[in-house]
């Protein structure tokens, strides 16, 4: 099964990036290969929010479109996306935003495999290299959203 783990840092809060990667509405936006998402449902739950969406992607003529389970976790500072449905046999996906000096660091990870032989041999490649690009395309997000502006931020004794 292909997978792809990735540890960035950045120069804003843990709290900044879990809100961009949170906002799963405006990802058609900037996000590589992804053509629409829609919110099918939003719930709360104890540790913050559970949504199901669907993500629809697409490279030249071939689209495909997947459903997953994304649980919101705002105290842990963490995102958490189940599959549910589409062309995977397995999708899973994490994202944690880990203090750190003058900034946070997005730790990435992804693992998944394609249901038919056919589809991973003709998107496996190009969808590894979008997921490559996954980190760097939320960095920029937050420049354009937050410009330069880092919210200010207590040390914090666990910095990495």
């Amino acid at each position: 099964m292909p997978s792809f783990s990735n540890r960035r840092k950045v120069g804003f809060s843990p709290r900044q990036m879990f809100d961009l990667v949170a906002d799963v509405e405006r990802y058609p936006e900037f996000v590589p290969m992804c053509e629409s998402l829609t919110v099918r449902s939003r719930k709360p739950v104890a540790d913050g929010e559970l949504l199901v969406a669907t993500m629809a992607v697409g490279y030249k003529a071939i689209k495909e479109s997947f459903t997953t389970q994304v649980r919101l976790s705002p105290e842990k500072q963490q995102i958490v996306v189940q599959y549910l449905d589409g062309p995977f046999k397995h999708l899973e996906n994490r994202w944690r935003f880990l203090p750190a000096q003058d900034g946070c660091v997005v730790d990435f990870y992804l693992d998944y495999e394609f249901r038919s032989r056919m589809l991973a041999l003709v998107m496996g490649a190009v969808f590894d290299k979008a997921f490559r690009k996954f980190s760097a395309a939320f960095e920029e997000r937050a420049k354009k959203v937050y410009g330069s502006r880092r919210e200010a931020a207590e040390p914090c004794p666990n910095a990495v």
